[in-house]
């Protein structure tokens, strides 16, 4: 008797989810190797491997998935920011450091790209843009932040410090672009260190 096979399923189509979750991650690499406003839908579709109408069923516009980018850098960001925390427990000043030295290595590699909130700033001044507003609000966040662990460090002003720090941090992120390796963002962790000496 011939034994019988089962036929072969065909292969479920793909889900929503999923297809969102491509075009995020897709969007996310190209925008920031490349600039938000060099790349287009076709590109994005392209390489993630979905069809436009995929793209439009999980964002309502182009915009729609700018601000989403930006939200999730704005959250890897804040990963990245906190991560030196877990090594310096109730030590601001140490988590900083770290956090910025770090910086300092990264910003000097010549695929460096700076900060993508930044960035999308300088993209979209337009303050009703959706790019513009999510990239605002983290860095008033960071602003915060930053405050907060001056505060925390004993500092005589800790908003005049916080500022200065986040002059540093902006600086490198732009000058990390421009020179590369050898360039000024070397000096983050050394003129942060000067900075905070001297206000405390």
């Amino acid at each position: 008797m011939a034994m019988r096979t089962k036929p072969i399923p065909e292969s479920a189509p793909e889900t929503p989810r999923r297809a969102a979750d491509r075009i995020r991650e897709t969007a996310f690499d190209l925008f920031y190797r490349e600039g938000i406003r060099a790349v287009g839908v076709e590109e994005i579709v392209s390489q993630a491997g979905v069809t436009k109408p995929s793209l439009y069923r999980a964002f309502e516009s182009k915009d729609e998935l700018i601000a989403a980018y930006l939200r999730d850098y704005d959250q890897r960001f804040r990963e990245r920011f906190e991560a030196p925390g877990a090594e310096h427990p109730r030590d601001p000043k140490a988590h900083l450091l770290a956090y910025l030295d770090r910086l300092a290595t990264r910003a000097c590699h010549d695929d460096y790209r700076g900060c993508g909130l930044t960035n999308a700033v300088i993209e979209y001044p337009e303050r009703e843009h959706p790019a513009h507003q999510v990239a605002v609000q983290s860095k008033q966040n960071l602003r915060e932040r930053l405050r907060e662990m001056c505060r925390e460090m004993g500092a005589r002003d800790p908003d005049e410090l916080a500022d200065g720090l986040l002059l540093l941090l902006e600086g490198s992120y732009v000058s990390g672009q421009a020179f590369g390796e050898g360039g000024p963002a070397r000096m983050l962790g050394v003129m942060a260190r000067r900075l905070i000496e001297a206000s405390i």
